[in-house]
């Protein structure tokens, strides 16, 4: 039970529906999803570990870089139910299709941001 509940207590956040919404299109940095969101690297970065944390995620680390994917292949069937219901409620939603929009024009910032090289997969203790 307490998986579940900390699943649900991610899914309470707006920013969190919204980083979600970005990491179903396509992999993200910490960079993306601040420009995006308009918010601070220390707040993009909590709330991406908050869903990390509660199994959504999966990160994967170039350097001093982290991405962000949505664990599609080992989510377990109660976290795929909650992520269907956020794809679904996120459905011809402006501020999501506005979000969507922008993450087109998102840059990666720095140098190792760009740099698909030397990377590693992070695994969940």
């Amino acid at each position: 039970m307490p998986d579940l509940v900390k699943a649900a207590k991610a899914l309470s956040d707006e920013a969190r529906l919204r980083i979600l919404n970005l990491l179903l299109e396509r992999e993200c940095c910490v960079c993306e999803v601040m420009q995006v969101l308009d918010i601070s690297q220390t707040r993009a970065s909590r709330n991406l570990n908050i869903l990390y944390d509660a199994g959504f995620l999966k990160l994967r680390r170039e350097g001093l870089w982290a991405y962000y994917s949505v664990d599609k292949t080992s989510l377990d069937d109660y976290l795929s139910l909650f992520l269907d219901a956020v794809k679904r409620g996120l459905t011809e939603n402006k501020v999501a299709d506005l979000d969507r929009a922008r993450l087109k024009d998102a840059q990666r910032l720095g140098p190792q941001c760009c740099n698909p090289s030397k990377t590693k997969e992070v695994t969940r203790a």
